[in-house]
């Protein structure tokens, strides 16, 4: 009877209703070590966190071009351009321009797991880069007839993957096409065309400020002498599965599918002129049979009356 009984079981460990509870496993293959002072940053977003994670669990060697990380991630060449620019701003990335033998300019990216500061030894004097090869002299001036081709890059091969570092800067869109002169009337039926094009296709409804843009480039088709049947049709067939910009899709095609001109009429001479071709003789009856015969003059026999000698009777 000495020994405590207790009429109740002991309470279970109480949970943290308001934080987060870790539960940790201990790493001993394929495991990155980051500092919290990149994984709990104040200035950078999440983005460029998430990028320099995965940026420090690469080897040696591997491509982390703008192009290489968007085709990998889902963000865009803009976010992860955005992102890099500000790993290097804090001290976390740094990209130098190299100059290859061949003369093409590549970009060379360190990446740091701690930021980079002054003690922080750069890029040009790391143990763990080869040696830089020494600068070659200048190219000596070309001498005369001879073309100024010394110290240009080479021509960059297509589809070699070794010159892909840097991204290739973005072709500028074309701009709308324009009638070559006003017209009121061209313009309000461009306008009404543009305005009912969700009656074919639902998925086609413009805005009042798209159609203000559009009208012009749609007034542009019809100074060319295409009928608004045609234009509807062009802007309307085959459209994709799901458009999601229907202004910038009818912009595209309006600038892409444009017609030519029509060509202009050939001029018409005046009556009379060098250029235009005589006119023909006027019917006459041949003196002979009677058949109906163009001769400029009157009593002229036909063919087959002058082969039977009729004219020369005549004469005689």
């Amino acid at each position: 009877m000495d020994t405590p009984h207790l009429s109740a079981p002991p309470c279970a460990q109480p949970l943290n209703p308001r934080g987060i509870t870790h539960i940790n496993t201990k790493h001993t293959t394929r495991f990155t070590v980051v500092g919290n002072h990149l994984t709990q940053h104040r200035r950078l977003s999440l983005t460029a966190i998430g990028l320099a994670c995965h940026i420090q669990s690469l080897p040696s060697g591997a491509r982390v071009d703008i192009k290489t990380l968007a085709a990998r991630f889902p963000e865009g060449e803009t976010r992860v351009a955005a992102a890099l620019r500000e790993l290097e701003t804090h001290g976390y990335l740094a990209r130098t321009r190299e100059r290859l033998p061949s003369g093409r300019i590549v970009t060379h990216t360190v990446s740091y797991n701690q930021p980079a500061t002054a003690e922080t030894p750069r890029p040009e004097a790391s143990a763990d880069r080869p040696p830089q090869a020494p600068a070659s002299p200048p190219p000596a001036p070309p001498q005369p007839g001879e073309p100024e081709t010394a110290g240009e890059p080479e021509p960059r091969p297509a589809g070699d993957p070794k010159h892909d570092s840097e991204p290739a800067a973005p072709t500028p869109k074309p701009s709308l096409p324009e009638p070559q002169t006003p017209d009121l009337d061209r313009h309000r039926t461009a306008t009404a065309l543009l305005t009912t094009l969700h009656h074919h296709d639902p998925r086609l409804l413009l805005s009042e400020r798209d159609v203000r843009a559009l009208a012009p480039a749609a007034a542009a088709w019809l100074e060319r002498g295409v009928r608004p049947e045609a234009i509807r049709h062009a802007l309307t067939s085959n459209l994709p599965s799901n458009p999601r910009r229907p202004a910038s899709l009818i912009a595209y095609r309006l600038t892409e599918l444009l017609p030519p001109p029509a060509p202009s009429a050939p001029p018409t001479p005046p009556s009379g002129g060098t250029d235009a071709p005589p006119p023909p003789p006027p019917f006459r009856n041949c003196e002979g049979c009677e058949r109906a015969i163009r001769t400029p003059t009157p009593g002229s026999y036909c063919r087959d009356c002058r082969d039977a000698g009729l004219d020369t009777c005549a004469a005689a």
